[in-house]
């Protein structure tokens, strides 16, 4: 069974609403797969397959529409992610048969899961956390806001903000005529530090047997999957663009996650 915890939440009701029924969605798969008084389970697959569809269709649309309106900046990434999963579904549903239903079960589950918790943790709790029209960039600094009361995991928040903070420098220099270099080595920086801080914290986590830690890994591997996923051609092409994107998610992920879920450790 797999639960929608306040980590997926991303303050949007209308959105929120059609991710807990996309949990539901993907609980039926695991109950259909699990369920060994069933031998033919082809009639199932379709209805759940068609649900996927209807439901991406209809979710992606309110999703991107919400976005549009209030002018946020990753609009377009988010199309593409939708898109990407649009077609992933519907190859499913071409290719399925009716030989093979537990070997695609398992397939299509392993899948969804993977995405939705990327996706929602990695994407979509950004777009919970900009209001309407409202996109000021300033250089983010690390204030006793964001103390969790545990000195390690505190003292490497301190050094994220520092790379972010290398970031808005990087923006806002007017005589770097080439940027691509220097995004470069900020994204491998940001990638190998989050890394090595999230090992950290979960370490600890482990070591006080803190209930959140497996939240806490989902958004952690999304992070870094983001970093990962991020297209270098699009970067030198939009070079200033893709600054201010990052800068944008770097800090928002960040402040969310520090305010919203690393405090919960130290409490």
């Amino acid at each position: 069974m797999y639960y929608f915890t306040d980590d997926c939440l991303i303050g949007v009701e209308m959105i929120d609403a059609e991710h807990r029924e996309l949990f539901r969605i993907i609980n039926e798969v695991q109950e259909l797969l699990t369920n060994d008084m069933v031998e033919d389970r082809y009639d199932q697959i379709k209805e759940i397959l068609g649900k996927l569809k209807n439901y991406t269709e209809q979710h992606f649309a309110h999703e991107e529409e919400y976005m549009e309106s209030i002018q946020h900046p990753e609009l377009e990434i988010q199309r593409h992610q939708h898109e990407i999963f649009s077609a992933k579904i519907y190859e499913a549903d071409a290719r399925f048969s009716d030989s093979g239903q537990i070997v695609f079960l398992e397939e299509i589950l392993k899948y969804l899961i993977k995405w939705l918790y990327r996706h929602i943790i990695g994407s979509d709790l950004m777009i919970g956390k900009m209001r309407p029209a409202e996109r000021n960039r300033k250089i983010p600094v690390f204030t006793e806001e964001y103390l969790t009361g545990i000195a390690l995991v505190d003292e490497e928040h301190k050094e994220l903000f520092r790379i972010i903070g290398e970031v808005y420098r990087v923006i806002m220099d007017e005589f770097i005529p080439d940027k691509y270099d220097e995004i470069v080595h900020l994204l491998e920086e940001m990638k190998d530090y989050t890394k090595f801080h999230f090992a950290d914290e979960e370490k600890y986590m482990e070591s006080i047997q803190y209930e959140g830690l497996p939240a806490q890994r989902r958004a952690h591997d999304a992070f870094v999957a983001r970093l990962e996923e991020i297209d270098l051609e699009h970067v030198e092409e939009h070079q200033q663009e893709t600054l201010e994107e990052l800068l944008e998610f770097l800090t928002e992920w960040l402040i969310n996650h520090i305010l919203h879920t690393d405090k919960r450790i130290g409490k």
